[in-house]
């Protein structure tokens, strides 16, 4: 697949990966009938992997890649925006309880996204440094 997108160009590629990131969706696509953390994480995992697998399958691709990055970041802010913050309690101490599990647990969970910039100064250097 990987070969395939380089020869075919960066809109065949975007188009495997949102096909990928779609057929995830559509087969892990049950309803959620607990709270139990061990059966959302049992039920992510098979998503995870394959998304795992996907990389994999485009790597050598940087454009393909960096399309997935951008639909994993925007499924990020659709799930933050959305259902997470619908979800949010309503009373203090349920959220004080959500927040306390929050810290203990890693926090939040935000996808920092690298700047064009920090690109350019590290090729900079690697200039600098093989004329050195």
């Amino acid at each position: 697949m990987g070969t395939e997108c380089r020869q075919t160009g960066s809109y065949r590629a975007k188009n495997d990966v949102r096909a990928s990131l779609l057929q995830l969706s559509t087969t892990c696509r049950k309803r959620v009938t607990s709270n139990d953390p061990d059966s959302t994480q049992a039920r992510m995992a098979p998503a995870l992997a394959a998304l795992g697998e996907l990389a994999e399958e485009l790597r050598g691709n940087p454009e393909a890649l960096l399309t997935l990055l951008r639909e994993l970041e925007a499924l990020h802010r659709d799930v933050q925006d959305g259902p997470f913050r619908q979800s949010l309690p309503e009373n203090r101490q349920k959220l004080f309880t959500l927040l306390q599990g929050m810290e203990k647990n890693g926090g939040w969970p935000y996808i920092p996204r690298l700047q064009l910039r920090t690109f350019i100064d590290l090729l900079g250097q690697d200039s600098i440094d093989a004329a050195a």
